[in-house]
């Protein structure tokens, strides 16, 4: 069968290209090969290329370079992107930057022959026309990950993100839905404006829609004043509406009424404005098991649903554990990151199951490392972690328990420690420290007055120091 798909295959191994070649030829694509970046662009116009597959790490220009390259010149042309060092950051950047898909090395025959059949049936009756965003991206988020099952998140992300369609994210507790959001915001065409987290669940039931909408002087009691939403804040930006099924069915009336119009209107107003905003939404809840209990508006369901991604446990991504944990520990010695694991530890970190999932990973770690030595080890995680036996492993941990022979510091001392560990790695903020101690204010208060902890700040840094660590 003659064909006019065009294919470059670009690779500096010689047997990864002829491997690929070999496959493609097979599904009837005319091939041609480059070894590296530089040759691939001198090829450009030598055809009007349907499909380029490029490896990530070339010895030259990268895949990311060619990407970029062939994208601004050949905008109709679908790039692959071919990787043996995959990470989750690296597929949500290729797809959102307009590559078509990212794929881990080693891959097989039958899933480059998917790929080719699902190319060519897009090339044939549903031409996309694809572009390069250049769009500033905030290079501190972090999307840790090299499962397959994250990556694939990953991609999905980077595909929806340049678009103005609302996203519905959903998976439990902890599994990183403010960071997924974040990301598709920075990803956006709306990157330079303003990115509204609001946590519906937090918000009494009274006051969201003057929090979200704002309200006029008198509207209701103490409003003293004029005060605009965090609605109107995002105008041109985005809004996350975390725990959205939190909300009442009052307001999601008129929540639908706000997405359907892209205007709102003030408490106590009549007088509506439109405001911009692309709507992001996320729950830990089944939504359909919420709106066939009539808890959740099926109308608001579906307007939000537009695209929805679910978001994988830790405990369906344990290859990822390991380096979340390394991030984390890094941070709590922001100054001097010198935190490693030993290979017991590391060995119950990816046993234990993780209910509270990448939140409760990350408030373990922290308090490993504040207490450690420089190495964590399994007497410094957590008990529930230490005493987890549905898989029970080669660590003798009750061996562990009953090395009496240590000299263990007192328990005050720990904590005086910890809770400084804990509000230099949250640079003073004692919201965010009580969270991860699992505290209130006043408890956190009383903390540090009884260790005498004493937080300021240097020019290399944050700093807080308990009495019994300065000692």
């Amino acid at each position: 069968m003659e064909t006019n798909f065009q294919a470059l295959v670009i690779d500096d191994e010689p047997q990864v290209r002829e491997f690929v070649s070999a496959v493609l030829q097979g599904e009837d694509w005319a091939v041609t090969q480059s070894g590296s970046a530089e040759d691939a662009f001198a090829k450009l116009g030598e055809a009007k290329w349907s499909v380029v597959f490029c490896d990530v790490m070339l010895g030259g220009a990268d895949g990311f370079a060619v990407l970029r390259r062939f994208k601004e010149e050949l905008p109709e042309t679908k790039v692959v992107l071919m990787t043996g060092h995959g990470s989750a950051a690296g597929a949500l950047d290729a797809t959102a930057f307009g590559a078509y898909d990212y794929l881990l090395k080693p891959f097989g025959p039958e899933e480059l022959q998917s790929l080719s059949r699902a190319l060519r049936e897009q090339l044939t009756n549903r031409p996309q026309r694809l572009s390069l965003r250049s769009g500033k991206r905030d290079s501190d988020i972090d999307l840790i990950g090299r499962s397959h099952a994250f990556i694939e998140v990953m991609k999905q992300v980077g595909r929806v993100a340049a678009t103005n369609l609302p996203v519905l994210l959903t998976g439990e507790s902890g599994t990183g839905k403010e960071l997924v959001a974040a990301a598709l915001h920075q990803r956006s065409g709306r990157a330079d404006k303003a990115f509204v987290a609001v946590n519906c669940g937090a918000i009494p039931a009274e006051l969201i829609e003057s929090e979200l909408f704002g309200h006029t002087k008198g509207s209701f009691t103490g409003a003293d004043r004029d005060r605009c939403g965090l609605w109107e804040e995002a105008d041109g930006g985005t809004v996350f509406l975390d725990e959205i099924t939190e909300t009442t069915l009052s307001f999601q009336v008129k929540l639908l009424r706000v997405l359907q119009q892209r205007e709102i209107r003030r408490v106590g107003s009549n007088q509506t404005r439109r405001v911009d905003v692309r709507v992001l939404a996320a729950s830990n809840r089944d939504v359909e098991a919420e709106v066939r209990a009539g808890r959740f508006r099926n109308d608001l369901f579906y307007r939000l649903n537009a695209v929805s991604i679910a978001l994988p446990p830790l405990r369906d991504r344990r290859e990822d554990i390991p380096p979340l944990a390394q991030v984390f520990a890094d941070r709590v010695y922001s100054l001097n990151p010198t935190v490693r694991f030993s290979p017991e530890a590391v060995t119950l970190l990816e046993r234990y199951p993780w209910p509270g999932n990448v939140r409760e990973l990350e408030n373990a770690v922290v308090r490993a490392a504040a207490m450690c030595d420089g190495i964590i080890r399994v007497q410094d995680l957590p008990e529930r972690i230490r005493g987890y036996r549905a898989e029970p492993g080669p660590t003798n941990l009750e061996e562990i328990a009953d090395a009496s022979e240590q000299e263990w510091p007192q328990l005050s001392e720990i904590e005086g420690r910890y809770v400084a560990r804990v509000l230099q790695y949250t640079h003073g903020n004692k919201q965010a420290a009580s969270r991860v101690l699992g505290v209130d204010r006043k408890t956190l208060d009383r903390m540090i007055k009884r260790h005498h902890i004493d937080f300021h700040r240097r020019g290399n840094g944050d700093h807080a120091v308990s009495t019994q660590e300065a000692a």
